[in-house]
């Protein structure tokens, strides 16, 4: 998920504010601003230029001009959007959080739940070591956000929202029938004092406070962990973590049926209202180094199937940690509520944190043994997880996932060439994608606007396909290398222009998705430029890359928006660019590992441009 330009920056200022003066932190982060009608509109039709055809094109602004004329439909809604910004705290982020999330009836795992992989750990002795000291990492985050340690975050010298951090702790996603919604327990009047210990299918509530309210020690916590490991050497029969990677109307429908059962809906409850989840995986098949990175993404992201660890995951739930015997691990969460950059800064302090010893000794107290979570498992739920289980292992199997670093160079190189290496990246995708230009939304946060969420920028523009097909050109030779340059240059420009506009708050997207949705609130039928087939075409997203800078050699996988599409994330570092590139398998003409071989030729193509070898 892009941030910036310039990535964002994290200060500690000398009064760190507290994540409880609420008040005091918003009114310094200001309100989401609804861009101007006439620029969103104008902002559509230049995006379209480089997508479809002169007749096409002169349809759809026809269709433009029908809808922004003064008094119009346009006019109204427009006026609607900026009384609801008046009046709420952020007049697009609830949107879209029902629209693209809880309304989704898509399977969380690849459709959704991003997946982040790190660099495999050396385990001294049984993993629990480190499993340990990664809880207590976690706990430690969790303190300082609750006392106010944490630092705000900044952005280009401006204050960026935090609210969204409290939320990451003791939340989960609800099935619903038509739409899903987030319990958050973490204000309930007893906050949870637990996590959830996931291990061969088996789940175990873990007590991770003392009965003073102080946080358990590593080592108390390892010990813990010990008993968990001696009570669950043999697999589960049945894997309830699956029910919830099921489309969510039948999880939905398996939902209520679970919870019919008292013992059930206890444990369920359990789950679903523990701070986090701790997934103990078995090993990653290795077959070579190379194939390994792919594997570890595709493991903390799926869990390798119904035969390897899909069991140990559940999917709603916002947090989960994954360690894997063989060194693996990572984290996986749920987008309703948490997002990129705050997982990024997460994921950081737990590095920091892992690399200091144990701060505290382990009290002699006597520690209550982990409770095992029980279930019972009736026809109906039987016959549930078993066609969960098939429907699973059949998208396990569509998914195609392609994990690389390239070395030749990272984000220093555009720097010194005075360029945006986030724009630079997106114009060698486009570039990559098999030398055209196609729909393709890149990610950027919002989080400098209270309540702020994502919007998307698009990547073609004009400049970018004059680029693309003067790069390509036989005719443009050599000699002309300073012509073929400039026009990188200004493809670059273009899309840092974009990314500019979109963090102002005038980004076209969900402006757009605005005014629809605000037609169908005021029971109006939905306007003929949301109907035209350009409109269909353009939001039909076959690529769809995010940027999550983090300060690790971290890398993070999820899946296409559409059958036909690649889903790209790319964290670039100093001297190397970290990537994860996903297909689908039943499209023909999509394929992660010739893609990725595309796109370093195409960096490398890119690398002589700038600083020919002759």
């Amino acid at each position: 998920m892009t941030v910036s330009p310039k990535v964002l920056k994290r200060l500690t200022v000398p009064s760190q504010v507290s994540l409880r003066q609420e008040q005091c932190l918003s009114s310094s982060v200001p309100s989401q601003p609804v861009p101007p009608l006439a620029q969103t509109l104008q902002g559509y039709l230049r995006a379209l230029e480089p997508l479809l055809p002169p007749e096409e094109l002169s349809h759809t602004r026809r269709m433009v001009q029908e809808f922004s004329r003064p008094g119009g439909l346009g006019a109204q809604l427009q006026e609607g959007l900026e009384r609801r910004a008046r009046t709420t705290k952020n007049w697009i982020s609830p949107w879209w959080v029902q629209w693209a999330y809880l309304e989704s009836r898509q399977p969380l795992p690849v459709h959704s739940n991003p997946a982040i992989s790190l660099p495999r750990r050396d385990y001294n002795g049984w993993r629990s070591q480190f499993a340990s000291k990664l809880i207590a990492a976690v706990l430690d985050f969790k303190a300082k956000i609750n006392t106010g340690q944490l630092p705000v975050e900044y952005m280009r010298g401006k204050p960026l929202c935090m609210e969204l951090y409290p939320l990451l702790f003791s939340s989960c996603r609800i099935p619903g029938p038509k739409h899903d919604y987030i319990a958050h327990h973490g204000r309930s009047r007893r906050t949870p004092t637990h996590i959830t210990v996931v291990r061969n299918y088996q789940f175990f509530q873990l007590e991770v406070y003392n009965s003073d309210g102080s946080r358990m020690t590593e080592s108390q916590i390892h010990s813990q962990l010990l008993r968990i490991r001696s009570q669950s050497w043999k697999t589960d029969k049945e894997p309830m973590g699956i029910l919830t990677s099921e489309h969510r109307h039948t999880w939905g429908q398996a939902y209520n049926r679970l919870l019919k059962d008292k013992l059930n809906k206890e444990s369920v409850r359990l789950i679903e209202t523990g701070l986090f989840s701790l997934c103990l995986d078995s090993p990653v098949m290795r077959i070579s180094d190379e194939k390994y990175a792919s594997r570890k993404a595709a493991q903390v992201l799926h869990g390798g199937g119904t035969f390897s660890n899909s069991g140990n995951r559940w999917f709603d739930k916002t947090l989960q940690f994954v360690v894997g015997e063989d060194g693996s691990w990572g984290l996986l969460y749920e987008q309703a509520t948490a997002e990129g950059p705050p997982i990024a800064t997460l994921l950081h302090h737990i590095l920091d944190y892992c690399e200091k010893p144990d701060p505290k000794r382990a009290p002699l107290v006597p520690l209550p043994m982990p409770k095992k979570l029980y279930f019972n498992i009736g026809r109906e739920i039987k016959r549930d997880i078993e066609h969960a289980k098939q429907n699973l292992d059949i998208l396990i199997n569509d998914l195609d996932v392609n994990v690389f670093n390239f070395k030749r160079f990272g984000k220093d190189l555009p720097k010194q060439h005075k360029l945006s290496p986030n724009s630079f990246i997106q114009v060698a995708l486009q570039l990559a994608y098999y030398r055209s230009v196609c729909p393709t939304c890149d990610i950027v946060s919002q989080r400098m606007f209270r309540g702020g969420r994502t919007e998307y920028i698009r990547s073609p523009t004009n400049q970018t396909l004059k680029f693309i097909l003067a790069f390509d050109d036989p005719s443009v030779s050599v000699r002309n290398r300073e012509a073929k340059v400039q026009l990188f240059r200004e493809a670059v420009d273009a899309y840092a222009a974009l990314t500019d506009q979109a963090l102002k708050g005038h980004g076209i997207e969900r402006h757009l998705l605005g005014l629809k949705l605000q037609a169908i609130e005021e029971g109006l039928s939905i306007p003929k430029i949301f109907m035209d087939t350009a409109y269909g075409l353009a939001t039909h997203w076959k690529l769809r890359t995010g940027q999550v800078p983090a300060n690790t050699d971290s890398v993070m996988c999820f899946g296409p928006l559409v059958p036909d599409g690649y889903a790209i994330c790319y964290n670039p570092q100093a001297d190397h660019v970290h990537f994860s590139i996903t297909a689908f398998n039943c499209c023909e003409e999509t394929h992660a590992e010739t893609l990725s071989l595309t796109l370093k030729d195409t960096l490398c193509q890119l690398q002589e441009l700038l600083q020919p070898t002759v």
